[in-house]
């Protein structure tokens, strides 16, 4: 059960009131507006205690948020956008959307990792969990535009790759490994913005970017909390305590210097206020591409080889300190 869904339903109760109330004070002629003055301080200061200081776990059950933002909502508010299907080799994967879109007037290549907004839709999509022909559907998109010099955008949403059988027959790994080296070669901006989940190699096969965004309510790890917790304590119970040592929220990220942007999410998280938002991110995403786009290419391929080369360096110090030991 997602904590922040139970958490919200005192919420929902008190807006369903004040709602009923602002009813009654428009339709019949009766003075409610300190009743509703009353309940809106409530559920200001509910709303304070519930999300003004979330821990990773909590941010974690935010990010799996059954009404936040997916992927199509935030390609739905591009210029323009013509999907491509297909890897050329299988079949198409419906867990990736991608193709060419406008962003601002500039022409660029989309791709995000879908989930479903009801069951019958998660099962035709795989919950986002992207199989091997996904993968290579991506890297097609991406040397696409790298070949046609557009810009990439990446919207990133998932537990992780798909596990199952089919998908390791299939060569899962070597379709992710391929994705991650079209994206190091591409000479091309590319940007990433982790909307939800960024599970492990899953997500990392879409995210290799020059600028990272993340949501502020986002994460994105190695592993997914209960997978981290039962292959160091053998127990998936202990998912808090990982989701905590894995250091996966957006805060935690940017002070590592794994991504570079935050965009604020309202309090209460994307889904209560989709179209804000969706906005700012898309925002980011411009702002991003315009100074990237600016960059002599040899230099945009520079130093996004830098900007990987400095993740989990240790300073001289420590490194001195670790051989003395």
């Amino acid at each position: 059960m997602n904590v922040i869904v139970e958490r919200e339903k005192g919420l929902l109760e008190l807006e369903k009131r004040i709602n009923a109330l602002r009813n009654l004070n428009s339709e019949q002629s009766l003075d409610l507006s300190a009743e509703i003055v009353a309940l809106e301080e409530k559920y200001a200061q509910l709303q304070r205690e519930i999300f003004g200081s979330m821990s990773p776990w909590e941010k974690v059950n935010m990010s799996r948020h059954p009404n936040r933002p997916v992927s199509s909502d935030f390609i739905s508010e591009l210029d323009a956008f013509d999907e491509l299907h297909g890897d050329r080799h299988f079949r198409d994967d419906p867990a990736i959307i991608g193709g060419f879109a406008k962003l601002d007037g500039r022409r660029i290549i989309v791709i995000g990792q879908q989930r479903g907004r009801d069951t019958k839709e998660n099962l035709r999509r795989n919950f986002g969990m992207v199989t091997p022909e996904g993968y290579r559907k991506v890297r097609r998109l991406i040397d696409l535009g790298a070949r046609l010099g557009l810009p990439i955008v990446s919207f990133v949403d998932t537990k992780g790759a798909d596990p199952g059988i089919g998908s390791e027959e299939r060569s899962q790994s070597e379709a992710i490994a391929q994705c991650l080296y079209s994206l190091t070669i591409a000479r091309v901006p590319v940007v990433a913005a982790v909307i939800g989940e960024g599970g492990s190699g899953g997500a990392l096969a879409l995210a290799l970017a020059d600028h990272v965004i993340m949501l502020e309510n986002s994460v994105y790890s190695v592993a997914s909390p209960e997978g981290c917790a039962a292959i160091l304590w053998g127990d998936a119970g202990k998912a808090e305590e990982a989701a905590a040592r894995l250091k996966l929220t957006s805060q935690d990220l940017r002070d590592f210097g794994i991504i570079d942007e935050i965009v604020a999410e309202p309090l209460g998280g994307a889904h209560r206020e989709p179209a804000v938002v969706i906005a700012a991110t898309l925002a980011a995403i411009n702002n991003a591409l315009s100074r990237l786009c600016a960059k002599v290419v040899d230099q945009l391929i520079e130093d996004r080889y830098r900007k990987y080369r400095r993740i989990g360096s240790w300073e001289t110090g420590a490194r001195e300190m670790v051989a003395a030991t």
